[in-house]
């Protein structure tokens, strides 16, 4: 049983930086792909950015292109999301998820590992 657990979330002004880790143990990390899922208030939980095992494919949704890098340390068993240029439709509870299938992870939201959430908050 694999467990996630997300930190780095916080308060920002729009325009600002924040990065975000998750921790994984309990299972193989280096073979897992892994992504970054959001819910917004009111909102329906939405795929972020995705990388395969080895991270040489990442993926993002179209709304933080250019603005978010995902990467992924498997000597630390930790993936990152780096934020940048955050605005206030960026504010979520952010998601760390893991899955076997890199693939899933892009076309649905529905992975087989899920951290607990970190709130990121930006304000205008």
């Amino acid at each position: 049983q694999v467990q996630l657990v997300e930190s780095g979330g916080g308060l920002v002004q729009a325009g600002g930086s924040l990065r975000l880790s998750c921790a994984a143990s309990g299972g193989t990390f280096s073979s897992y792909a892994m992504g970054w899922f959001r819910q917004a208030p009111g909102k329906e939980r939405e795929f972020v950015s995705a990388i395969n095992w080895n991270g040489a494919l990442t993926a993002y949704v179209d709304s933080v292109k250019a603005r978010f890098t995902i990467s992924k340390d498997n000597a630390k068993n930790t993936v990152y999301l780096q934020m940048n240029s955050l605005k206030p439709e960026d504010t979520a509870v952010y998601y760390c998820a893991g899955d076997r299938n890199y693939r899933k992870m892009l076309v649905t939201t529905t992975p087989d590992y899920w951290g607990q959430g970190t709130q990121v908050t930006v304000s205008s």
